[in-house]
């Protein structure tokens, strides 16, 4: 069996979408368990008449307040050997769960199922999303998520699947800690769980203005760069080599103020001629240069321009540097 979990508030206007999509799957065992975080239209009301005509269905009150909570609500209840997650706002393709439970009775334990998403809109999507919506189905498609973590969200919060027991190696929902979807993401990385190569797009995701990934705070992107920091020091850095932060922007600043905040040495290089050698946080800033006299450093890199990483990359390329040890891109 198959459980999915879906915290849901306020989104009684795309519910029956999303649920007539669980419905309709070509893989009949699951169970849905959806948690109501206070919601304030009619949405507990509609995904209750759900389940009054489909017992694989189940309806909970929260807990607490707020998505976690609300995971760890439904998880309570959870009755089968796959575990997956849904969006209440989101549909699933027809052979989504399909796909990915027989991935993983293939692969076995130690392993996690994705699939390729696509955004879709009534207004249309932006630019933005584009980019993102391709850059994820890349890594998806060949298995390479964890290759880019400290970039963005790597698995899709509503578009993965693992074995209950491997899920609660790694605390399955327990750590209060947002984003919570990229925390779990980082701690499946940490378990060395295997992520399966997907080719097929099994989940469209939903955007509108007032969808919470756009409204809440802990969606905000200070929150993306805490766990990125606190992951990078538990799992990558190394305190025995140079730690050089390169650039200074928006997030080389975050991140080199709690490094320094942390007792963390580092160095702080940049390409700006109007910063260079200038102070910061009482941070001198050096060439980008001063990495050639460093003996095998790790860098984080903070430049968002994507033909500025193109360039950094072929100069570490250069030096024989090698992505996820010895560099590692921060956005």
């Amino acid at each position: 069996m198959v459980s999915i979990i879906i915290p849901f508030k306020n989104t009684a206007h795309f519910l029956s979408e999303c649920l007539n999509s669980i419905q309709d799957q070509t893989y009949g065992n699951w169970e849905v368990l959806a948690v109501n975080d206070y919601s304030e239209d009619d949405s507990y009301e509609l995904l209750s008449q759900y389940a009054s005509r489909d017992a694989r269905i189940r309806v909970f009150q929260n807990k607490g307040s707020g998505i976690i909570p609300a995971l760890q609500t439904a998880y309570v209840h959870v009755q089968g050997e796959f575990i997956t997650r849904m969006d209440s706002d989101d549909i699933m393709k027809p052979n989504r769960l399909d796909v990915m439970a027989k991935s993983l009775k293939k692969h076995g334990k130690g392993h996690i199922a994705v699939g390729q998403v696509k955004y879709f809109s009534e207004r249309g999507i932006s630019a933005g999303y584009d980019r993102y919506e391709k850059w994820i189905n890349h890594l998806t498609a060949t298995g390479r998520n964890y290759s880019e973590i400290y970039k963005e969200c790597v698995i899709p919060s509503p578009c993965w699947m693992v074995h209950r027991s491997d899920f609660e190696y790694c605390n399955g929902f327990s750590p209060n800690r947002y984003p919570e979807d990229y925390d779990l993401t980082f701690r499946f990385y940490e378990m060395g769980f295997k992520i399966i190569p997907c080719a097929h797009v099994l989940h469209l995701w939903r955007d509108y203005d007032t969808r919470t990934s756009r409204t809440h705070e802990h969606y905000a992107q200070n929150y993306f760069l805490d766990i990125k920091i606190h992951y990078f020091l538990r799992l990558d850095h190394n305190p025995s080599r140079p730690l050089v932060v390169w650039g200074a922007g928006f997030k080389g600043k975050k991140i080199s103020k709690v490094l320094l905040e942390k007792g963390i040495d580092f160095t702080w290089l940049c390409d700006n001629p109007n910063k260079i050698n200038k102070k910061i946080y009482g941070k001198e800033m050096k060439h980008f240069k001063t990495m050639e006299l460093f003996r095998n450093p790790q860098t984080i890199i903070t430049v968002a321009n994507e033909d500025a990483q193109i360039e950094i990359e072929a100069y570490l390329h250069q030096l024989g540097h090698k992505p996820m040890d010895d560099y590692f891109f921060f956005c």
